[in-house]
């Protein structure tokens, strides 16, 4: 049976009011834009958190329905909607357990959100059996360091209450092995640090890239 969600009030916070502006200055805000081009018809976003990515998606989207199972957030997003040029509806579910049937969607987006999620292995499966077979799976996310060194940090910070003061989030988890174990196979992943600083962060190597639904699920 799954667990409910724990509402997370600071992380929330602490996200809508430094985090996310933190990030924007950063220049974020272009790689939301290269993340969701080319999207059309109806797709899926599992954890939308305050609705950051809303004014970027493109027209040619015909529904958007957006996860996002922490209230403070999902409440932000939503009144971000009336400034999005597409068709918002929101959803308080977790990614691990999504309330649609098998192919409803044409693409899925992960943005800043696998970090932090419970279950990567269960939400990336779940995903694969809401997309339509073909469908793209649009991801942009911070993932485990290039160096041995960094990795070592990665490893002690996420044994560390540092998951439970951001929100879940772990700092080393070697997405793009998850998504390809989920049965997606990859077109595109470009690998960069971000933001770019001069001095190495645990979450500062990401990727954002496109991964296809293939005909078959991934590994147990």
């Amino acid at each position: 049976m799954t667990q409910p969600i724990k509402p997370h009030p600071l992380f929330a916070r602490f996200y809508a009011r430094l985090a996310g502006p933190a990030l924007e200055k950063a220049g974020v805000t272009d790689h939301r834009r290269r993340l969701l081009a080319g999207l059309t018809g109806e797709v899926i976003e599992i954890g939308a958190g305050n609705g950051l990515n809303f004014p970027h998606y493109p027209p040619e989207v015909t529904r958007l329905v957006a996860v996002e199972p922490e209230p403070q957030l999902r409440a932000m997003a939503q009144d971000r909607i009336p400034g999005s040029s597409v068709p918002v509806e929101m959803c308080d579910a977790r990614a691990e357990r999504l309330p649609f049937p098998h192919a409803a969607f044409d693409a899925a987006v992960m943005c800043l959100t696998l970090c932090s999620i419970a279950d990567p292995h269960a939400a990336l499966a779940e995903l694969h059996r809401v997309l339509r077979p073909g469908g793209q799976l649009r991801f942009f996310e911070h993932v485990q360091a290039d160096t041995p060194a960094m990795r070592r940090v990665q490893r002690a910070l996420d044994a560390t209450l540092w998951p439970r003061l951001i929100g879940g989030c772990h700092t080393g988890r070697d997405t793009q092995r998850t998504i390809t174990a989920a049965g997606f196979t990859l077109a595109t992943a470009d690998r960069f640090n971000f933001p770019e600083t001069r001095i190495p962060m645990p979450a500062g190597t990401h990727i954002l890239g496109t991964a296809v639904r293939s005909d078959h699920g991934g590994t147990p």
